[in-house]
């Protein structure tokens, strides 16, 4: 049985997958079919890190609104995510915390810790996809194979187009935007080694190696010597 998370996830898949063929039939205009997607896709990615923000604060140990515990669930907040603003306030009339994460990348998560034993998270909520080889290679070299993993929800096709868009938002990104200044290759072997996993992860998607492997062709065995084979 999926968990809520799980079929969320692919109804969002779904979405996208949907978007992806009517939008060019329902408008002539590519760059606002386009801009469309993005912002639907944008969307449903900020949706999905704010339930797992949600979760995560669940998660945080408070036993009360004394420093110590309120700087525990910053240095908690502050190693999860690196180089973000987080501001913690303490409402005593509530029994709560008031959190707020602000990224370098402009989005700004806020919810409330409550005093008290840590909240449980059922076993449904629990259950994660499970990630599935998903191999892939570049037309000009089929030898040399890019050991991916998508969610065994995910058809190759939907995993294939997941990647591309990973790939076009990482070079549109900050860091991608640095890293094209410093004349670092727009290629896929440069997206596929800096990568944030969680860009990958958004997409249903992970990475197991940077490096390409070779593919190890087969060669049938040598008979025995003596050995007679049928005519």
């Amino acid at each position: 049985m999926k968990s809520k998370s799980e079929k969320d996830q692919v109804v969002d898949a779904r979405l996208l997958e949907l978007l992806e063929k009517v939008l060019p039939k329902a408008t002539n205009d590519e760059k606002l079919a386009n801009r469309i997607f993005k912002a639907i896709q944008g969307e449903l990615k900020l949706k999905n890190r704010r339930i797992s923000f949600d979760k995560l604060c669940k998660r945080c140990e408070l036993p009360d609104l004394e420093d110590k515990s309120v700087e525990a669930v910053r240095v908690q907040l502050e190693s999860t995510f690196d180089k973000a603003n987080v501001t913690l306030k303490p409402i005593e009339e509530e029994n709560c915390l008031k959190v707020e994460v602000a990224l370098l990348d402009g989005e700004t998560f806020t919810s409330m810790i409550r005093t008290g034993p840590v909240v449980e998270i059922s076993e449904e909520e629990e259950i994660t996809l499970k990630f599935v080889p998903f191999p892939v290679s570049m037309p000009g070299d089929r030898e040399l194979i890019w050991m991916l993993a998508k969610h065994e929800t995910l058809t190759p096709d939907e995993a294939g187009r997941g990647l591309a868009r990973a790939e076009e938002d990482f070079w549109a990104s900050k860091t991608g935007q640095r890293l094209i200044r410093k004349h670092v290759e727009r290629s896929f072997p440069e997206f596929v080694a800096r990568v944030p996993a969680g860009l990958l992860r958004e997409m249903g998607l992970k990475r197991h190696y940077k490096n390409p492997e070779p593919v190890k062709i087969l060669h049938p065995s040598l008979k025995p010597s003596g050995v007679k084979t049928n005519p």
